[in-house]
């Protein structure tokens, strides 16, 4: 998609209407836009052109989607559809290289001319390229757009040393989201104190220390001589004092300048940046500009929240209705999980300030209010940021705060004499034109004017006003809104996991990933746990999340699982145990028949049942002798059937075409197939499979979690069925002709319930709370993610199968390899049979 194209396009202008073309596709261009279509829908004629070839996008997300927190479609500001409903004319991937002033139009790279009665530039920002030997090697790049995130993910795919040039806040941003993906990561920082711009000495060494117990080196007081490569290739850097870094790839994030090259071509009054009055008019009194392109009353802004502003007062004046911009006062947040940072103002101090600095060594937590003439002209939040807004608020409006001054430090509800406590109340307090949410630059009055006109949770708040739809920091503000707003008819949205915590199972599932937390304690610490030592709900949700997140590395912890887990057998009503031994397919022999037999004598079990996944159940088994019997059944081949466990529990066949006269496939060979590809895998709630043999449906397979129903010229494949209290018939996903790809898109479903679902939530609830497009987006998107998803599955495999649990419940006390020896012989003899 690198060929300009047009959209959407017209021949001619609208009648009556003006011209309004727009240079620049990012968020001030298209927030300027939407700011005058809300003002007069019908002014404009509009076209848009856009260097980068895709719609506008959230460009201060690329953060999360590099860390992997986010995908591309989740950070799309203006879809499709907007350009369409608006009926504006969207130019991608086509470059304006020339404004002709004289004859009103531009001209783009492609050689299309495109008039206008208004232009509107706003072109952004160029990364500094630091010009030391070497910043054109391959390998380098900068931190700007998808594209450039697109090189670092490829980067990452094969681990390595990553070095950052840059310590600021996309520099480090771009260091987070790549020591996630697995990189080594080395910042190097010319100034002595990270986020210098943003942070005193005392906080910047706060965040070092925590980036540094992340396993990031950070090099401070460095700079960059030499960027080092082979055959065209970066391989490292080298330092002013002689220091070399290894590097596969080099981040240059050392700051950012004002996109100015168009306008100064088109003879446009321009110093850093182009010159723009309060109305954001240039020196041509036909052309605007916006954003970090513009320098207004000497000042540029390389935040998002300064654009939110000049875009309102841009549609002011196009709509006739002129305000005026007159600067803004700029905060800003870190967007590094688990982090909290938040800096305003001037910290600089100086003739006349005070500083009021409170210190929390062992919470980690750092605060500075700077002061002049009793009004805050700066602060600095390091590890506990909950009032941020508030102090940024009475920065913005200048109050007087001499009452309040002796508990201004601890915090709203502190210096308000308890009356704001609560934090609904403290919210309540803000003023209605307080930042809400920064990264869309939404109010408090607009969030409060979104939930009166009908929005009535948090997601139809994100939907209506954009508040919270980011990167979620503010979320709790929103939430406290609707309930001062709404009172108790806020609409309930995913409940918290349990009572130890306020977090859901999604955002635990997510913030394990993000902190790469891997064990219970250091979790329950992290997301700050309400109780000790966790509860009965939260303990197995927690284990199983762990050994889901890091196979191979995660520790099962066994006093996290449920009793039927940590015995390998069912406890009865009486006391006692039934205990299930695994029959691949419903195929069983001489030999597992024999054995049983011999357990039910020596037991003295009084029942033996055939259960409806077509296995033998050994019921009234005492406690002290489960370890015996699973000896004695692992002696005769045979391992647990996970009866009890959160994990696969069948695979029901029918005899297929081997027998029967109906049958299209050999749906018993592929139930051995699959029940021996999916035996032992962990997950959040228990898990059946059928394969029948012909439309017939035998085995059941349209009721089951993952069913396969054989047809003559293939299978078919049906996900989400359940036959319990609340019968589900299976939603059908797709049609395969192989075995081979439908053994792929088992293990590929499973993957990604495993790793989307909630603990003990079964795969029926799962699809009506996701939606099967969801599941089928996830799975065919891309035509790689099948087989992506199922080599994590079988990647996982190798160690569920074969892990210590696995060997005590077949009655093994001996070391891994021993079970192995033991079980694969037995699964061999089986595929002969």
């Amino acid at each position: 998609m690198n060929a300009p194209m047009s959209i959407k396009g017209r021949s001619s202008p609208a009648r009556g209407r003006e011209r309004l073309v727009v240079i620049g596709n990012g968020m001030a261009g298209c927030r300027a836009v939407e700011e005058i279509l809300a003002r007069a829908p019908d002014r404009y004629d509009i076209t848009i052109f856009g260097a980068e070839p895709r719609v506008n996008y959230n460009r201060i997300m690329l953060s999360p989607v590099l860390a992997g927190e986010k995908r591309f479609e989740e950070i799309v500001i203006n879809p499709q559809e907007w350009y369409d409903d608006n009926a504006i004319t969207l130019v991608w991937g086509d470059r304006v290289d020339y404004i002709d002033r004289e004859h009103k139009s531009v001209v783009a790279r492609s050689g299309r001319v495109e008039p206008y009665d208004r232009l509107l530039i706003a072109t952004g920002s160029d990364p500094f390229i630091i010009p030391v030997p070497g910043h054109d090697l391959d390998g380098v790049v900068t931190f700007r757009d998808l594209d450039d995130v697109d090189r670092m993910l490829a980067a990452a795919e094969t681990g390595g040393d990553a070095v950052v040039i840059g310590g600021g806040l996309l520099g480090l941003e771009a260091a987070h989201g790549l020591s996630l993906r697995g990189m080594k990561v080395t910042v190097v920082h010319l100034m002595p104190t990270l986020m210098e711009r943003q942070l005193d000495e005392a906080a910047g060494w706060l965040l070092r220390k925590e980036l540094e117990g992340r396993g990031q080196t950070i090099l401070t007081g460095a700079n960059t001589k030499h960027i080092h490569g082979v055959d065209g290739r970066v391989v490292g850097i080298e330092l002013e004092d002689g220091t070399r870094v290894k590097a596969d790839i080099v981040v240059m994030a050392a700051g950012i300048r004002p996109a100015t090259g168009l306008a100064k071509a088109a003879g446009l009054d321009v110093e850093r940046g182009i010159l723009v009055d309060d109305h954001m008019v240039t020196s041509d009194p036909a052309i605007l500009a916006v954003g970090e392109c513009v320098q207004h009353r000497g000042l540029c802004y390389g935040l998002v929240a300064p654009l939110w502003d000049m875009c309102r007062s841009l549609a002011d004046f196009a709509t006739d209705a002129p305000t005026g911009y007159s600067g803004s006062v700029t905060s800003t947040k870190l967007k590094v999980s688990g982090i909290d940072l938040f800096s305003a103002g001037d910290f600089s101090g100086g003739e006349g300030c005070e500083d009021i600095v409170l210190r929390d060594a062992s919470r980690g937590i750092y605060k500075r209010i700077v002061l002049k003439d009793d009004r805050i002209v700066g602060t600095v939040l390091y590890g506990d940021t909950a009032d941020g807004n508030w102090y940024f608020d009475l920065m913005r409006r200048q109050e007087d705060l001499s009452d309040i001054r002796e508990g201004l430090i601890f915090g709203q509800a502190f210096a308000s004499g308890g009356a704001l406590a609560d934090p609904s109340a403290a919210v309540a307090a803000l003023s209605d034109d307080a930042e809400i949410c920064g990264c869309n630059g939404v109010s408090k009055g607009t969030v409060v004017k979104c939930i009166e006109g009908g929005a009535h949770s948090l997601d139809a708040v994100r939907a209506g006003c954009k508040a919270s739809a980011s990167c979620g920091s503010c979320t709790g503000l929103v939430e406290s809104l609707l309930s001062v707003t709404l009172g108790g008819d806020v609409e309930s949205g995913p409940k918290a996991m349990c009572k130890c915590t306020s977090f859901t199972h999604g955002d635990v599932r997510r913030q394990i990933v993000e902190k790469g937390l891997r064990e219970i304690p250091q979790v329950m610490q992290e997301l700050h746990w309400s109780t000790p030592d966790g509860c009965a709900s939260c303990r197995p949700a927690l284990n199983y999340y762990l050994l889901c997140a890091w196979p191979g590395e995660y520790v099962d912890d066994q006093k996290s699982r449920f009793v039927n887990e940590r015995m390998h057998a069912n406890i009865q009503k009486d006391g006692t145990y039934s205990v299930v031994p695994r029959m691949w397919g419903g195929i069983t022999n001489p030999r597992e028949l024999r054995a049983i037999a011999d357990v039910v004598e020596k037991y003295d079990a009084p029942m033996v049942k055939v259960t409806g996944g077509q296995r033998l159940d050994i019921f009234g088994i005492r406690k002290e002798d489960l370890p015996a019997v699973w000896a004695d059944l692992n002696a005769a081949g045979m391992v647990s059937g996970h009866a009890y466990g959160k994990s696969l529990r069948t695979v029901k066949t029918c005899v297929g075409s081997e027998w029967c006269r109906f049958g299209t496939q050999d749906s018993t060979g592929l139930g051995v197939q699959i029940e021996r590809m999916t035996w032992g895998s962990w997950m959040p709630h228990k898990f059946k499979i059928a394969v029948s043999g012909c439309p017939r449906n035998c085995a059941e397979a349209t009721i089951k979690d993952f069913g396969v129903v054989c047809v003559d010229s293939g299978y078919e494949l049906h996900v989400g069925g359940n036959g319990g209290i609340k019968v589900r018939a299976t939603d059908l996903l797709c049609k395969v002709e192989s075995e081979r790809e439908a053994l792929d898109h088992c293990a590929a479903f499973i993957q990604l319930y495993r790793e989307e679902a909630y603990y003990l939530e079964r795969t029926a609830p799962w699809i009506e709370r996701v939606g099967l497009d969801h599941v089928k987006e996830r799975l065919f998107s891309d035509p790689d993610t099948v087989a992506q998803l199922a080599a994590r599955f079988r990647f996982s495999q190798t160690f569920m199968q074969d892990d210590p649990w696995a060997r005590r419940a077949a009655g093994e006390r001996s070391d891994l390899h021993s079970h192995i020896a033991t079980v694969r012989p037995v699964a061999a003899e089986m595929e002969k049979a």
